[in-house]
């Protein structure tokens, strides 16, 4: 027997060793304490710098949306797509916020927190968790501030407003798996974070977050199928058509099942993909 056996016989474990899956998400699950507290330090951290604190949590994607409804929707009009363009706007707006925020920062969730990693010993993916944890503290007043916008524009509560709960939930699981992937991508390829902000600009382009997807393509084959696949695309759509009213908002049923399907495949495949470089990223090399 050599030594490695001896120490699997003892229980012993390699200090910053992968332990299996299983074993990893009960270490993990453990410290949610540690996860959720230090989401709400990060919120209050970034908001207690500025003179209005929480405010710009509403105030920043509120002047996204007047910046976006003045150049596209009335110089370049596509309010003409759409009824109540305004509403529409926001919840787009707000919706691709939370989206973008976990794409981009959540890549810096290891590498910008290298002394944290390689001084404690703990499961890495606390981290991300906790940078998801962060942006939906700061995605809750913009949700209910697109509630206000529903309302403001006579679109009135509503039983299937209920459904904007789950909907929420396979967004942040979406986002959750979508971060762990950047996170560990950007320990192997630093450069990643300097193209995230334009993949994230593509997505915001062809989401429909300021224009109808469907009103401005129609039925043009393939193009109509690829943006239908768009998983972005698909959250916002659903969101309009839980919260405003009219034919102009309605969003296909089967829009359900993909998101389901992008959130849980996405989630799954963002644990199993982090999980497996555990011992990477403690590392200086």
């Amino acid at each position: 027997m050599g030594p490695a056996d001896d120490t699997a016989l003892a229980g012993l474990r390699r200090v910053g060793g992968r332990p299996s899956l299983s074993t990893y998400l009960a270490e993990v699950w453990r410290r949610r304490a540690f996860i959720t507290s230090l989401a709400r330090f990060r919120v209050e951290a970034e908001t207690g710098r500025n003179r209005l604190g929480t405010g710009w949590l509403v105030l920043r994607p509120l002047l996204n949306a007047g910046v976006y409804g003045l150049v596209f929707g009335f110089v370049l009009q596509t309010s003409r797509d759409v009824d109540d363009f305004i509403a529409f706007l926001v919840v787009g707006v707000f919706m691709f916020e939370f989206f973008s925020t976990c794409l981009t920062t959540g890549a810096k969730s290891i590498t910008g927190n290298a002394a944290l990693v390689q001084s404690l010993s703990f499961p890495r993916m606390a981290l991300p968790l906790a940078l998801v944890a962060q942006r939906f503290l700061q995605f809750l007043p913009m949700l209910a501030m697109m509630l206000a916008a529903a309302v403001l524009f006579g679109h009135w509560p509503r039983p299937q407003w209920l459904l904007l709960v789950p909907l929420v939930v396979l967004f942040t699981l979406f986002n959750t798996g979508l971060t762990l992937i950047t996170a560990r991508l950007t320990v192997h390829l630093r450069d990643l974070t300097h193209l995230l902000p334009f993949i994230s600009r593509l997505f915001f382009y062809t989401s429909g977050v300021f224009y109808s997807i469907e009103e401005r393509l129609g039925a043009r084959g393939w193009i109509s199928t690829v943006a239908d696949l768009q998983p972005v695309h698909e959250f916002l759509s659903l969101a309009r058509g839980i919260l405003l009213q009219g034919p102009d908002h309605m969003s296909r049923p089967e829009y359900w099942a993909y998101a389901t399907l992008w959130s849980l495949g996405s989630l799954v495949v963002g644990v199993v993909f982090f999980w497996i470089a555990e011992e990477r990223y403690g590392r200086t090399d």
